[in-house]
Formats: structure tokens, sequence, C-alpha cells
């Protein structure tokens, strides 16, 4: 009776290792192998929504990594890695979240990775490494920044509530956006607009910020954060009664998650 769970906590801590080994050699590599004169490799959503040589490398090197460890398990990267595997593991990778700050030389970039099985996302890790911090978490075991517990900030109303935001790269969302900010700033404490969803959804678990939402993440821009984000006493979700999808993203202490899903919802948030 007792060998499934012991079962499923020796592969949570195989699956924490490999990303933490993952992450910091990545981070190692990003941080000390950084061109002086980087550019831009390719382009995706549009002009500004950038690749850099750094991003192809780094994601390669974490791939090799895991599929030298698991080579049956399944891989799904921003970059361009997709493999399905057969072990019911999925990898889902950001090699570098905020490519634009670290293009321009910016301190808030990080690597994510997280680990998921049938839909359930198991391990998160968000590295760093400007900031000298490792986020990670394993499900129901709570999250955790270098060697202190991660904890969300004490409820508090929503007009003194810190929020953190992100903008898409394609005009007309940008428009949106901007006008979901302008309404809602007068409602809140403040607004923040940090360049990398998995650091700011680590914040809010860090309890650095109360809240951050934003339209148009993919998995691997939120599957590590949203983790360690409700491993640290977050609530996360997207529209009233859905789960957080590219649609919307959102995460807040709990106090104020309700009221602040339900005015993104009012102004449309969840839409361009």
């Amino acid at each position: 009776m007792t060998e499934q769970p012991r079962s499923s906590d020796r592969l949570k801590n195989e699956l924490l290792e490999i990303a933490l080994e993952a992450a910091t050699q990545a981070g190692s590599f990003l941080r000390d192998a950084r061109p002086e004169d980087l550019g831009v490799a390719a382009t995706k959503s549009s002009a500004i929504d950038v690749v850099t040589e750094m991003d192809i490398a780094a994601e390669k090197l974490i791939t090799g990594l895991i599929s030298d460890r698991r080579p049956d398990d399944g891989l799904l990267g921003e970059e361009g890695a997709s493999v399905e595997g057969s072990s019911g593991v999925e990898w889902v990778i950001d090699p570098i979240d905020g490519t634009v700050n670290y293009l321009y030389g910016l301190p808030s970039w990080a690597i994510s990775i997280a680990a998921r099985m049938d839909g359930e996302t198991l391990v998160g890790v968000v590295h760093a490494p400007m900031r000298g911090e490792i986020f990670r978490a394993v499900l129901g075991e709570g999250a955790f920044v270098n060697d202190r517990a991660a904890r969300v900030r004490p409820a508090s109303e929503l007009g003194l509530a810190l929020v953190s935001t992100g903008f898409g790269y394609l005009a007309e969302r940008k428009a949106q956006q901007a006008e979901v900010a302008r309404l809602l700033i007068p409602e809140v404490r403040d607004i923040r607009r940090g360049g990398s969803a998995a650091i700011d959804l680590c914040d809010v678990a860090a309890g650095r910020l109360d809240a951050y939402y934003e339209r148009g993440l993919n998995p691997w821009d939120y599957a590590a954060g949203d983790l360690i984000a409700r491993e640290a006493g977050a609530l996360t979700g997207g529209r009233p009664g859905e789960p957080l999808s590219p649609a919307l993203t959102v995460a807040a202490t709990p106090g104020l998650f309700a009221q602040l899903q339900a005015r993104l919802d009012e102004l449309g948030a969840w839409h361009d």
C-alpha cells in the first residue's frame, strides 16, 4: 500500500534534481558566455518578438541534459524542442524568459523548467542568474527561493496591491493591454512591468508582489512559475472559473485573487 507514494516521491525528487542541474548549467552559460555584440537570430510573432543565438544554444543544453538523464521523457521548448516521449513525463522549458531584457543587458531574465505528468506539474524551477536566485517547488512540498521558504504576502485590499503585468508583441494586443492597465492603475497601489513572466510569478510567491496578470503567455512561460506561486500560497487561474491559459494568467494572494480576477474580466483583459 505504501509502494506507490514512495515511487512517486522518488520520481519527483529525481525530476527536481535534473531540473536544478539543467537550470544551473544553463544559467552559468547564459551569464558567462553572453557576447557583447549579441544580436537577434530570428523573430517570431513580430519584428520585436526576438530569439537570440543564446536562446537556441541554451535550449539545446537543457534538452540535451534531460535527454541524457531521461531519454523516454517528452520535451516542449519555446525555441522548437518537441518530443512526444513514452514515459508520461513532459518537460516544459523556456531557456530565456525575458529575452528582450537579456538582449539589452537588463538583469530580469530567467531559465524556466517544469516537469509535468498527466497534465499536472510536479516540479518547477526558475533560475534568475543575475539576481543570484533559484526558485523551486515540488507539488505538495512548498516553494523555496534558494534555501528559504517562499510565502505570499498577507492578503490586502485591491487598492493597496502592488500588481505586475506584461505586454505582448503585437501592436493591437499591446494597445488593448495598455488600456486595461490604464483603467486598473487608479484602483491599485501601483503597477510594475518586469519583462519576465516566470520571475513575476516567483515574486508573487516570495511576497515581493501582491499579484500578477498577463494575456498571451504560453505554457513554457508559466508552467514552473505557476507551481511555485501555488506552493507558496497564491491562487492562480484565468477568467473566473477557468484555469490559467494563454488567454489570461492571473496569480495573487488568496485575499486578492477573486477581486482582481473579476475586475480583469470586466476590463476585458482576456481578449485583444
